[in-house]
């Protein structure tokens, strides 16, 4: 029989989150490109804008939780760039820009720092 300390056990659960966090993001980004691919004006775009604000809600409400663990400082940055994706998400839709770029750049830096990688 296998005896896991707790803070394993949470090292593991911790590590599972990120990794599903991350996967999240690759299919906002995934959907994100093909928006770009199609333009402003296609399903793929009212997709992508659909799921990346639907994500970023999803982290903005976790960040707000007084149980998460990140530092409150790393928590209030997150969601300052949640905000920042949710108005340039409506900027798509309104089309008031017509560039995917930063929103795939940005999703990017986020799942990269979550999976450890270097951008």
């Amino acid at each position: 029989m296998y005896n896991l300390s707790y803070a394993e056990t949470a090292d593991e659960i911790c590590t599972d989150d990120r990794l599903n966090e991350a996967e999240a993001l690759n299919i906002v980004i995934s959907k994100l490109m093909s928006a770009r691919e199609h333009g402003v004006k296609s399903l793929e775009a009212v997709d992508a804008l659909f799921y990346t604000r639907r994500l970023w809600a999803y982290f903005m409400e976790n960040l707000a939780d007084d149980e998460n663990a990140l530092p409150e400082n790393t928590r209030a940055e997150l969601i300052s760039i949640g905000i920042w994706m949710l108005k340039e998400a409506e900027r798509l839709r309104q089309e008031e820009i017509e560039s995917f770029d930063d929103m795939i750049q940005i999703n990017e830096i986020i799942r990269d720092s979550l999976t450890g990688k270097a951008s």
